[in-house]
């Protein structure tokens, strides 16, 4: 949109971003201010950027406060972590510019939203005059908002409450432990991030059971985002019939699973190859 220069990081294999990389890459551009993203829960591995040594990265190659500025994208995750014990945090105490989390994912809101929170100093300026026919001041692109949107997210939080997510934050993350748990008897290559509720495994070699289940697919991988609908039963049901899928696709010794090692780490793979 502002026909900015865009330099791509490179990613560790739990997906979070790579600070040595970031460095090398910043070394290079010293000479430019810096606007950095960083992902609270990435959208396939559901990994959580490393923001303290992201910051503490940016310093070490000579960028002072006024030189950068940090967007944190929580779509989904964002708005988990804070329920979670031993984690760390998403605080404006931190030198971080605007954090946005989605309201229709964890959330539920019915439709497409989010929520942007972002420092004063920065808003200020593209706040237009109060604009009298609507009585409000504006800072979106498009000029309008749904105003549906914010009275769901009140509902939403008002019915449900802090202990509510507390409690299905933590089942979440729970059955995504479970559900890594029940792959790894079953002799699927499987990865989760400790704090994640994203499930990554081997590809499952039938589009139509990919399709059945509504899994998100990248090279040799999918992955299984654990809601809060998302119960016990279900996932007993999902590896129960995977399991018999796998037994008809890799009949015989003929077929063999997907190497799965460059995406989720030769430690996590159980193929043929990199199998113990």
């Amino acid at each position: 949109m502002y026909r900015m220069e865009c330099n791509v990081v490179e990613t560790l294999i739990s997906g979070e971003i790579d600070c040595g990389n970031l460095k090398f890459k910043l070394l290079q551009n010293k000479d430019k201010s810096v606007i950095m993203n960083v992902t609270i829960g990435t959208t396939i591995k559901g990994a959580i950027d490393d923001l303290d040594l992201v910051v503490e990265t940016l310093k070490e190659c000579g960028f002072q406060r006024n030189r950068f500025y940090i967007h944190c994208d929580g779509a989904l995750f964002g708005v988990m972590l804070p329920f979670l014990k031993k984690v760390p945090q998403i605080t404006f105490k931190k030198p971080i510019d605007s954090v946005s989390v989605s309201g229709h994912k964890f959330m539920g809101c019915p439709l497409p939203c989010g929520v942007q929170m972002v420092r004063t100093e920065h808003i200020d300026g593209m706040l237009s005059k109060n604009i009298e026919y609507i009585a409000s001041r504006d800072a979106t692109i498009t000029g309008s908002r749904n105003g549906h949107a914010p009275i769901f997210l009140w509902y939403n939080l008002s019915i449900k409450g802090y202990k509510w997510f507390e409690k299905e934050v933590q089942k979440c993350v729970n059955n995504a432990h479970y559900l890594k748990e029940r792959f790894k008897k079953a002799g699927v290559s499987v990865m989760l991030n400790e704090l994640s509720n994203i499930v990554v495994f081997e590809r499952p070699q039938d589009d139509g059971f990919i399709r059945h289940w509504q899994l998100a697919c990248e090279g040799n991988i999918a992955h299984v985002t654990v809601m809060p609908n998302v119960t016990l039963e279900i996932l007993d049901y999902f590896m129960d019939e995977l399991v018999a899928k796998r037994s008809m696709w890799f009949k015989d010794g003929g077929k063999q699973p997907p190497c799965a090692a460059s995406q989720i780490g030769e430690e996590n793979c159980v193929c043929p190859l990199h199998k113990c």
